[in-house]
């Protein structure tokens, strides 16, 4: 959420450069990507700078804060080529089981904010039987979609996002779609906005979490995994939410580096904290009105692998939990 003040103030840049739709009616749509791109135009028209967009026949015209006057573009090139789309994904071990868990605690009529990825595309499919969902959320793919279809969406609620990634049916689903509003990346991912909505459930998912219900989602070993994106903003919306939840899903054990992802403490920075709830393939652990003793023995007993919890408790109780 603060990207924009950076460009307004620290970072100001002198060219922009965009893809659009094609032009209508005096206007291009950004389409699936509004996000920081605004603040980035209006900051560097008012600098006197360049802003050169690619008008591509194949990106959808989309509402909201995405639709930008011609006479805003300095310089075009028009082309048409498909939008990328993400790589098939093998399903991951447990992400089915984590997702019918974070499911079971999302009520009709709740707000969905989600990701991409394993795990949110298992909770979004296990969400198919409810009814009167809406979505605020920073991005959102096919998931929704398959909600759209199975008719768990309200349809008196836009969909609200800042940027949208999935397939060419997505896409195409977007195209003039006034039930889906793209809005810049400071209205969607305001805390202040994000509390007023509906029982708000935000899900996002943490490469560690710690027996201090702390969760990282950036960083390993000193390395960039990945940037955490609009996690803080949305954990601290929900939880001011009433009926809302702040909810972290991750597996318990990472096939790759072939380690838990419960810590006792993490190593690296912590990117959010105070969650309602920590998800896994092995249990759920409660963390909100608890005391630190009782979540971290939640964390080991429900969240942590079997294969970790000894080693947990014991470090555990050298950080001075009763567990």
């Amino acid at each position: 959420m603060l990207v924009p003040v950076l460009l307004a103030d620290a970072l100001p840049p002198d060219v922009v450069l965009v893809q659009t739709s094609a032009p209508a009616s005096g206007t291009v749509s950004l389409g699936t990507e509004v996000n920081v791109l605004p603040a980035a135009i209006e900051t560097v028209r008012a600098r006197g700078g360049l802003v050169i967009a690619q008008l591509n026949t194949q990106m959808p015209y989309t509402c909201g804060d995405s639709v930008l006057p011609v006479g805003h573009v300095d310089y075009a090139i028009e082309t048409d080529v498909p939008l990328p789309s993400p790589a098939g994904r093998p399903a991951r071990d447990g992400s089915a089981s984590i997702g019918n868990r974070v499911a079971a605690l999302v009520p009709d009529g709740a707000t969905l904010q989600l990701g991409i990825g394993a795990v949110p595309d298992a909770v979004l499919s296990a969400l198919g039987g409810r009814r009167g969902l809406a979505v605020w959320s920073e991005m959102f793919s096919d998931g929704v979609l398959a909600l759209h279809k199975a008719g768990a969406l309200d349809p008196g609620q836009q969909i609200t996002a800042s940027f949208a990634f999935g397939s060419a049916e997505l896409y195409d689903w977007m195209n003039r779609n006034p039930d889906i509003a793209i809005l810049r990346t400071e209205t969607t991912n305001d805390p202040a906005r994000i509390a007023q909505r509906r029982q708000m459930i935000s899900v996002n998912t943490a490469l560690q979490v710690d027996l201090f219900s702390q969760a990282n989602a950036s960083r390993v070993h000193g390395l960039i995994y990945s940037g955490f994106g609009g996690q803080t903003d949305f954990v601290v919306g929900a939880l001011h939410s009433p009926g809302g939840l702040a909810i972290i899903a991750l597996p318990s054990w990472h096939p790759t580096a072939n380690v838990s992802t419960v810590v006792p403490r993490l190593d690296g920075p912590v990117t959010s904290f105070q969650h309602s709830f920590i998800v896994s393939d092995q249990g759920q652990a409660a963390i909100w009105g608890h005391d630190a003793s009782a979540q971290a023995e939640q964390i080991i007993a429900h969240v942590a692998h079997p294969s970790a919890r000894p080693e947990l408790r014991e470090a555990g109780r050298g950080l001075g939990f009763r567990v």
